[in-house]
């Protein structure tokens, strides 16, 4: 199989879709943009060699695996007993006109970035990222049919999830 260069100038066509992706992972803006950025650093650090012509799986690669690095960095690091500030409850100016669709894709990327690994995955990739299911096989390497089916239960965990507090509000 012939390998080729990863064309440094095309990456920018992939960065709304890996920021979507990085925001399933982490849960919160500040850290997917962190992560995308990382991510683009260690790519973009020495000439990179792709067997297929899928930049974007492999950039969702190299995305999990940098998000997986830091999390594990971060859990060998102690954790303070009191946080400085919460970034969440900053408000971003440009996000005013319409609270309602983001505290919706707030709480819909926390709820995904809680989802076991392997579903989390899935999902980004699918339903984030908007990768097929052959493609998303081939950038998380397990077989098609692996990702039917942790596709299907992640998304029935994030509709169980999202459910429990809509029921909670106009039931009660």
């Amino acid at each position: 199989m012939a390998h080729r260069r990863l064309d440094p100038d095309a990456l920018g066509d992939h960065v709304d879709r890996l920021y979507r992706a990085a925001w399933a992972l982490c849960g919160r803006r500040e850290d997917a943009e962190d992560l995308v950025q990382d991510t683009y650093a260690r790519v973009l650090a020495k000439p990179r060699l792709l067997r297929s012509d899928d930049d974007l799986a492999y950039l969702l690669r190299v995305l999990r695996n940098t998000h997986v690095s830091r999390l594990r960095s971060a859990a060998r690091r102690p954790v303070s007993e009191r946080p400085l500030h919460d970034a969440d409850a900053a408000t971003d100016p440009h996000d005013a006109s319409e609270p309602e669709l983001v505290l919706g894709a707030r709480e819909l990327f926390d709820v995904i970035a809680a989802l076991p690994p392997a579903q989390r995955d899935v999902l980004v990739a699918v339903d984030v990222a908007g990768l097929s299911y052959r493609e998303a096989g081939r950038a998380l390497r397990v077989k098609e049919a692996t990702i039917t089916t942790r596709l299907h239960r992640a998304r029935a965990a994030v509709a169980e999830q999202l459910r429990e507090p809509l029921l909670a509000r106009y039931c009660a």
